[in-house]
């Protein structure tokens, strides 16, 4: 207990530093993993269970939002193909350079370990790389779908590397997998059954380690790739967005256990570091490939930077490619702390790069020759709002609601802004005037500008770091328009007010506001025999956007 108390504090302590820092959480879970390692802190030994059942769970919530088709899209499988052929080709240069000039055990390698080394460097961390998707509510948008779309398909190459490396094919028993696709139904009418709360959690993690994770290792496939596969057969369940966020918390606590384990790969030596850090070296080269190679593929040059940069990481199936390697002799030892070390490091690099990667990925737009319009890619390209008086932007369940109400009662022409193509599609079939485009896109935000008529702009996107951005965006781009928002916490309504929002919605206090309303009104009817008169305008965000029929919707706020 208490090891179990040593870790909780430094992995707290880690992160409250990095807070204050200004640098995101997991930059200190991993700088506490190296701070118990090199102290020689006891081994806990249930932490890598909870770590990998961390991975498990965002996996699972990975595959509930994920429509197998995009993984067909050529932007995706080519993008994979070529970029892992060129780190590779990269990884080789680079490290046969440090072996000729005699850097450390270089000298003494072959070809074919170099070799193993680039193609286990040339993955991305997938549960990085969701983590900064998550936080930016980007999960759905263009860039982001092709980035886990990209790490999927890395995944299963490296199940691939694994299961060839073992010399143990997965079991015939494998094929009756297939069983599964038509066995969803059954998982449905249980689904149903269990309604809402705690009870479907324990459903979802229930189905992620037993039917995901367990039956999948059972017959010799990676039980993280299982894990993926049963949340994408989930994924057209009504429910599937509701899931995903209950699972949420349970998930991120899980992974503090990851990136503090991250850290305990052995204790380094002074040459093992400096490996490691010349290896960081090679991230800038693959972000310029990710997006030479997106931008070939006819998408945006923002959108090309966006991907290239969230992808700029090693990943921890890196670590175990090493560890295979170093375990049938194909490697030396020192290779698993060298490559362990070197992703340590990348995410917290990437983590620092990415805290403006938005930013960044439009300075670094003008690196790449510009297209027309009608050039690029179906999905990528430019879009206009028209003539519209008032942009809604994010359409779940707050943002519909509050589209229909000043569409309906005020008369306002009315357009709202969406990423997600699910979303966007079923609100068009229902009447709504609908652009999927990114609300956190500066080029879009110099369209809306050029429109000249928007009076009003309703940030009611789910993620507090999704308004904000998309708050500069506007102010970058000028308008001149009022800006409305809505906010969970008291925080983050003073900080959308301290960068210029004109009106700013507690969503829950808002809520808590129309429920009096509301009692009152049933009180009064009660003691005069009347109707209630009409509503008075509905604020976004309150309990009667709750209550309009638009609110049911399976979607996030």
């Amino acid at each position: 207990m208490a090891a179990a108390a040593l870790y909780l504090g430094a992995a707290l302590l880690g992160g409250l530093i990095a807070v204050l820092l200004r640098l995101p959480p997991l930059v200190g879970f991993l700088a506490a993993g190296f701070a118990l390692g090199a102290v020689g802190a006891p081994d806990l030994p249930y932490l890598e269970p909870i770590a990998n059942f961390g991975v498990v769970l965002l996996l699972f919530a990975i595959g509930l939002k994920l429509d197998v088709r995009t993984l067909l899209r050529r932007e995706i499988w080519l993008t994979t193909l070529v970029h892992l052929g060129i780190s590779v080709a990269i990884g080789v240069g680079f490290l046969g350079l440090l072996a000729v000039i005699g850097f450390g055990f270089l000298a003494a390698e072959s070809f074919g370990a170099l070799a193993l080394v680039g193609f286990a460097l040339s993955f991305s961390s997938t549960v990085f790389v969701v983590k900064v998707l998550d936080d930016r509510s980007d999960t759905t948008s263009l860039y982001g779908r092709i980035a886990v779309g990209v790490l999927v398909m890395q995944d299963v190459a490296a199940v691939i590397f694994l299961s060839l490396s073992s010399g143990e094919p997965p079991s015939p028993w494998a094929l009756l997998l297939v069983l599964l696709v038509p066995g969803r139904r059954i998982l449905y009418r249980i689904w149903d059954r269990v309604g809402h709360g705690e009870l479907q959690a324990l459903f979802g993690v229930c189905v992620a380690v037993v039917l995901g994770y367990g039956l999948f290792e059972l017959v010799g496939i990676a039980g993280d790739v299982g894990a993926l596969v049963v949340g994408v057969l989930l994924a057209s369940h009504p429910q599937a967005g509701e899931l995903s966020r209950s699972l949420m918390t349970f998930k991120d606590l899980m992974l503090v256990a990851f990136f503090v384990q991250i850290g305990l790969h052995g204790t380094p030596h002074a040459l093992e570091i400096g490996l490691a850090l010349l290896l960081l070296l090679l991230l800038p080269i693959q972000v310029a490939a990710y997006a030479v190679v997106l931008w070939m593929m006819r998408l945006r040059r923002r959108t090309s930077f966006l991907a290239g940069l969230v992808l700029s990481n090693y990943s921890e199936f890196g670590i175990i490619v090493v560890a295979v390697g170093a375990s049938t002799g194909l490697l030396d030892d020192q290779w698993v702390v060298v490559v362990s070390l070197a992703v340590a490091f990348s995410f917290g690099l990437s983590a620092i790069v990415n805290r403006r990667g938005v930013e960044l990925a439009s300075r670094m737009s003008r690196l790449l020759p510009a297209r027309d319009s009608d050039r690029l890619h179906p999905d990528d390209r430019l879009v206009d709002i028209g003539d519209a008086d008032a942009l809604v932007l994010g359409l779940g369940r707050v943002g519909s609601a509050t589209y229909a109400r000043l569409r309906d009662e005020y008369g306002l022409s009315v357009v709202g802004v969406e990423h997600d193509q699910t979303r966007v599609l079923a609100l068009e079939d229902e009447g709504y005037e609908v652009v999927r485009a990114d609300a956190t896109d500066l080029e879009f935000w110099n369209r809306v500008q050029r429109a000249g008529r928007v009076k009003m702009a309703v940030l009611a996107m789910p993620f507090h770091n999704a308004n904000l951005i998309a708050l500069a965006r506007l102010q970058a781009a000028g308008f001149t328009g009022k800006v409305a928002a809505v906010a969970r916490y008291d925080d983050d309504v003073a900080e959308l007010e301290r960068h210029g929002a004109d009106a700013v919605f507690h969503l829950y206090g808002s809520a808590g506001f129309a429920l009096a309303d509301h009692a009152a009104e049933v009180l009064l009817q009660g003691r005069t025999g009347t109707q209630p008169g009409p509503h008075p305008p509905a604020r976004p965000g309150d309990e009667r956007d709750v209550l309009d029929p638009l609110e049911r919707r399976a979607e996030p706020a």
